[in-house]
């Protein structure tokens, strides 16, 4: 006996057994070190750290369906209706203005070139399923036990578990880990948003195009223009719009307020400039009221313009709703394990240790309070979670300067500061904004608009001038801003940037020669080479 309680997970399931008496006796009851719940980017990471330190570990994941009946496999919103398909559509848009540009280089090609959305959505949506098979064989070879069931907890240490067709399981843990992530919300005060409206959930996963409508069962193209109407400022509700556009629907964004709001609106403002000048129509000021479906199929949508104080109505084939995100939060019963939740956003409460208020219960990602809601953050903190419960590491995850990019037509990067966060910080006499407009040597020959290719490098005035922001809008903005992430992690100064060599003909360049300041209002327009 005693020698069989040595190891701490032997003495934590001995301890739980004499604590919970009959309810470990349950059929099905199973025991592990660590227990994940959600099957996303963060928590496979940490479930697979942790197995790979020596840990029994299980995770239980379940997608519940979309109100329009959409679902899909292990992975979570990054793999199935986010970062991956997205960017596989955004590529897809890109590769429409390519063709476009390319009689300009010789090309000799037949115009107009039709894209069909049905071999695009079958070639993204294999990719994925492929990625949810990857997953399910990593697990497996970790030695991670999986779980296809909806979780709830039971008590601090226990989870129950439902499976599709009801049966019940019962699991135990030292430790668990929330990562269940969050899903898109519906305005559920506006009048047929759930009957008639889409989200992020479906959009990646929709067999035709979003251009035609549904009709008695089947469907059948509009007779006009395909039209796409997406309500929102986020980055999805611009990056939605913004492939939309690119693969040839006439796409319209409807937003209440500013857009991107928490990024940099100097550098918001000309993403929104672009994609007006490139097809992309906005619907400022305004909200939605109403959704209904008429005879010939088209949805008919009421809003509200609130600056003139009247209504409007249009009609559209497809309302695609991007207005925030959800915590999955409400059917895990957390109150019966005494985990405390934000009473406004319904997230976990968690502290530097990416703790809960019970001290063996952790929460990581986008169903964590005060965190960013962005992958790599969660997949980092999953790992360094692991490594501090197999006392491998004291590490905490720094979610300071976490680089990110919103894949809209013109792509913006970001890293560190904004220049309003900057200036609320230091004040506006100690902050120094470097700025250029730059033209891609790729828009020269096919005589592309370049009039929001722009960077600005926000610093500290004082000598050496620490970098405290970085912005890039420009092709390939993520491979830009991630390179220079690194020397900002560093704590690189101004004048450092400015002794590292560009590599020429390159956009990224351009970062390493930003001489002009706003302050010296002088013109910032890069001319020659």
């Amino acid at each position: 006996m005693a020698a069989a309680l040595r190891s701490p997970g032997a003495r934590f399931r001995w301890r739980a057994r004499a604590l919970w008496g009959g309810a470990r006796g349950a059929a099905g009851q199973q025991d592990y070190d660590l227990l994940v719940i959600g099957g996303g980017s963060g928590g496979l990471a940490c479930a697979k750290e942790a197995a790979q330190l020596g840990k029994k570990v299980a995770v239980v994941d379940y997608v519940e369906p979309s109100p329009r009946g959409t679902t899909w496999g292990l992975g979570g919103t990054c793999v199935n209706v986010g970062c991956i398909p997205k960017k596989l559509m955004h590529q897809a848009a890109l590769l429409g203005t390519m063709i476009r540009d390319a009689p300009h280089y010789g090309w000799e090609l037949a115009q107009p070139t039709p894209h069909s959305w049905r071999k695009m959505a079958e070639a993204v949506q294999n990719h994925v399923k492929s990625l949810n098979w990857g997953h399910r064989v990593q697990l497996q070879d970790r030695k991670v036990k999986y779980f296809n069931i909806k979780a709830s907890f039971v008590n601090k240490h226990t989870v129950r578990g439902v499976t599709k067709d009801g049966k019940e399981t019962l699991l135990s843990a030292e430790h668990i880990v929330i990562a269940t992530g969050g899903r898109p919300r519906y305005p559920m005060h506006v009048e047929g948003a759930l009957e008639y409206g889409i989200t992020s959930d479906d959009i990646f996963w929709l067999k035709e195009s979003p251009g035609k409508t549904h009709l008695s069962g089947c469907f059948v193209q509009a007779e006009a223009q395909e039209q796409g109407l997406v309500v929102g400022a986020s980055y999805v509700a611009l990056e939605c719009a913004g492939f939309l556009t690119g693969l040839g629907l006439d796409t319209t964004i409807m937003m209440r307020s500013i857009p991107l709001r928490g990024f940099d609106q100097q550098m918001s403002s000309l993403v929104t400039e672009h994609m007006a000048a490139h097809g992309t129509r906005f619907l400022r000021g305004c909200i939605p009221l109403r959704v209904g479906r008429l005879p010939d199929g088209q949805l008919q949508v009421t809003w509200e313009d609130l600056t003139a104080s009247k209504e409007n109505t249009g009609t559209f084939d497809t309302v695609l709703w991007a207005v925030g995100r959800a915590p999955e939060t409400g059917s895990l019963a957390l109150e019966k394990a005494g985990v405390s939740t934000d009473p406004h956003s319904q997230k976990v409460l968690v502290d530097a240790q990416e703790a809960t208020s019970v001290p063996h219960i952790f929460a990581i990602g986008d169903v964590a309070e005060g965190r960013p809601e962005l992958t790599p953050t969660a997949v980092m903190a999953g790992k360094l979670l692991a490594q501090r419960l197999c006392h491998q590491s004291s590490d905490l995850m720094d979610y300071d300067n976490v680089p990110t990019t919103v894949f809209t037509p013109l792509e913006y990067g970001c890293v560190g500061l904004s220049e309003e966060a900057a200036v609320a910080r230091h004040g506006q006499e100690h902050v120094e904004v470097y700025h250029a407009y730059y033209k891609p040597l790729e828009f020269t020959v096919a005589e592309r608009d370049a009039s929001q290719c722009y960077i600005k490098m926000v610093c500290l005035r004082e000598p050496p001038q620490l970098v405290l922001g970085l912005h890039f809008l420009g092709p390939n903005a993520g491979e830009v801003t991630q390179g220079f992430a690194l020397g900002i992690k560093c704590g690189t100064s101004y004048q450092q940037v400015m002794r590292t060599v560009g590599i020429h003909p390159t956009c990224a360049e351009e970062v390493a020669k930003l001489r002009i300041s706003k302050r010296s209002g002088l013109d910032p327009t890069v001319t020659g080479c």
